[in-house]
């Protein structure tokens, strides 16, 4: 997400001589892979690193001493299910993971001994069937105690526990029975505060006094509020805000004893809301801010450790720079850096010395010289509205009436920036054109073009956007207006629908991955955690319970449109997926086989909310080139590995075999024969 350059004479080339400079075939699994090398952490003492990487093609924790090469590292969990992530405990005694069961979401926490000999058994520190559980705090205090949330009791709401990482033990700490999403602890990990959504979709936040929560501070629902860190004191706190006349979030602190909110920090440009803060654990000072404008953007305020990341920043120019790993004297800074057009690499910055030293490129022998840079672009929507975007283009070729892709980002209340994607650099390779808007509701941009998109799902400005932005590439002379596509995972994959459903004479072919095609039946089996949300999206998507909004919901559903659909449509599903549900696939695949129209279907039984297993994340892939190849004449890497070609016939769907039963309360039940 590791092979090698794929061999020309196993690959079919285009012989069009307007492609004969053009950059030569990656294999797929360059890209759809795992890096060889992803998330590494150096413990809080500075003996080891830990990273994700495959053992026995799947990716679980590996461990080496920070001084010993990489080929000295031994696996430290051997999984069946891909790890989710790691960490360390404060006193680099243990290693703690999370994983779930095919793809359910169901996080478990384990933990690990990193000194045992071999392979050590690992302990499922919350083995109770059909829960989440997320780390709250590894205090500094108390290494031996993590703070958990857990939803044992009531599956939509997390209570709060202590767990001892020697023994296992839990203790309660709370029980949440006031609808809280988030909870917060001070340095100490003591729970200080909660934040629930209140009936107009805004955040209220409370602070928890003995048995009683108190309001403290309160958004609307076009309003957002986030939760960051106390300081060392626990008299205030850090949090982000665009409350009352802000249209960007800023970083604020909150004083607990008198309620003064002072602004820390905001945007220099006033382009975006702020995204990241960085903190000495030593000296609790603010170290770093993070604006995600066009690129990454890093400000350094005055602290003790200003120079010391200036000099970083100048040894790593033009580049994403993610350095939140540190040991716990904060000497030893562990670095990854990446630019758009390949995996990244590992660096160890030394405070002493004031050098960044090269570690390991996450993926060795990434082909990124035969891979374009992102274009940052801007387009105008037909209301005037400017939509900032990404394009990615092939290399050797001229951005000239070329099959073209767009690729709406999930969320939807998230964006793309300019980072490494590797679908879009897959499709780029392939010689496609492919569009990465940041159409209105996407995160980041304030709350003016975040509310832009209230209720605008598919009939509406969301998903104009999308299709104004494909109109640009056509109107640019970049894409051929014969052979556009469209794919997207997630919300992406609602657009790739509502794009074929509304827009039907735009699109040559559609590429839906885990999309939903009825609001109505998404919103009815929403997750049981994300009941408490449940205000949020009747205010940002629609509420079912007002007969004019449930009316408009129907609408925008792909699902009732489909006598509209042209362009030849291919799903993917993961069978576990506890977001959209297995039946939003199966109802518009069933929908559009019994109308005639051309229709194919994957599902993996071992999936959940996208593809984590690298056969059938590939597998999804070698799927997607064909279709797209077929539909719109890119070129397709011929070669299929056995194993890969083998699972890709497993989880492939004849849609004659697909059945779908609704019920009264306007869900699905489906199935395969």
């Amino acid at each position: 997400m590791k092979t090698i350059l794929g061999c020309c004479a196993a690959i079919l080339l285009t012989a069009a001589p307007a492609r004969a400079q053009q950059a030569p075939i990656i294999d797929r699994a360059e890209f759809m892979s795992d890096p060889e090398i992803s998330y590494p952490l150096l413990s809080p003492d500075g003996q080891y690193m830990t990273f994700l990487k495959l053992y026995k093609d799947v990716r679980n924790v590996w461990i080496k001493k920070r001084t010993e090469p990489f080929e000295k590292a031994r696996p430290l969990t051997a999984e069946t299910r891909p790890v989710a992530s790691q960490r360390w405990s404060r006193d680099s005694k243990c290693v703690l993971y999370e994983r779930d069961t095919g793809g359910d979401e169901n996080y478990h926490i384990y933990v690990v001994d990193p000194k045992a000999t071999g392979i050590p058994a690992s302990r499922d520190l919350t083995p109770m069937e059909k829960v989440r559980a997320q780390i709250l705090a590894v205090p500094i205090k108390t290494p031996n105690e993590i703070v958990v949330a857990i939803n044992d009791r009531d599956p939509k709401l997390h209570d709060v526990y202590r767990i001892n990482l020697g023994t296992g033990e839990r203790t309660l700490v709370r029980k949440n029975t006031e609808n809280i999403v988030q909870w917060q602890t001070d340095l100490d990990g003591n729970l200080r505060l909660g934040m629930r959504t209140t009936r107009d979709g805004g955040s209220e936040v409370l602070k928890v006094e003995g048995e009683t929560l108190v309001p403290i501070y309160s958004v609307n629902g076009d309003e957002a509020v986030r939760l960051i860190r106390f300081t060392a004191d626990g008299n205030a706190f850090y949090f982000a805000s665009n409350k009352g006349d802000l249209d960007k979030m800023q970083l604020m602190l909150f004083d607990l004893k008198s309620a003064a909110v002072k602004v820390i920090d905001k945007d220099p440009k006033d382009e975006t809301d702020i995204a990241e803060t960085v903190f000495s654990d030593v000296t609790n000072e603010l170290i770093a801010t993070v604006y995600v404008g066009d690129r990454r953007r890093f400000y350094f305020p005055p602290s003790s450790l200003k120079r010391d990341f200036e000099k970083m920043k100048r040894q790593l120019p033009d580049v994403n720079i993610f350095f939140d790993c540190r040991t716990a004297n904060e000497r030893w800074w562990l670095l990854y850096v990446q630019d758009d057009n390949e995996k990244g690499s590992i660096r160890l910055f030394d405070r002493k010395t004031g050098k960044v030293e090269y570690v390991r490129d996450a993926q060795p022998g990434f082909p990124a010289r035969h891979l374009q840079h992102a274009k940052v672009i801007r387009y105008k929507a037909r209301d005037g509205m400017e939509i900032p975007a990404y394009l990615v283009l092939p290399k050797g070729i001229p951005a000239k009436a070329l099959p073209s892709i767009v690729m709406p980002h999930g969320g939807p209340w998230w964006r793309d920036q300019w980072e490494y994607h590797a679908v879009a650099q897959l499709l780029a390779n392939r010689g496609y054109a492919v569009l990465l808007p940041n159409f209105r509701g996407s995160r980041g941009y304030g709350k003016k073009f975040f509310s832009a998109g209230d209720k605008q799902w598919g009939t509406g400005s969301m998903q104009h956007d999308v299709t104004d932005g494909v109109r640009y590439l056509i109107d640019q002379g970049i894409a051929d207006p014969k052979r556009i596509g469209i794919t997207g995972m997630s919300y992406g994959g609602y657009s790739t629908l509502a794009g074929l459903a509304f827009t039907p004479e735009l699109y040559a072919a559609g590429f839906d991955a885990v999309g939903i095609s009825n609001l109505i039946t998404f919103l009815n089996s929403i997750p049981p955690y994300w009941e408490p949300w449940r205000a949020f999206y009747a205010k940002h998507l629609g509420d079912l319970n007002k007969p004019e909004e449930r009316k408009q919901l129907m609408e925008q559903s792909p699902i009732n449109s489909v006598s509209k659909i042209r362009a030849p449509l291919f799903v993917v599903q993961g069978a576990n997926d506890p977001r959209v549900k297995r039946a939003e696939s199966d109802q518009i695949v069933a929908a559009l086989r019994d109308q005639g129209k051309s229709v194919e279907y994957m599902c993996a039984p071992d999936e959940g909310h996208g593809f984590d297993g690298r056969e059938n994340r590939i597998a999804m892939y070698v799927a997607m080139e064909r279709f797209f190849g077929k539909h719109l004449g890119g070129r397709v890497q011929q070669d299929v590995p056995e194993a890969i070609q083998k699972r890709l016939d497993a989880i492939t769907v004849n849609v004659k075999d697909v059945v779908v039963s609704p019920d009264t309360e306007g869900k699905s039940k489906a199935a395969t024969r």
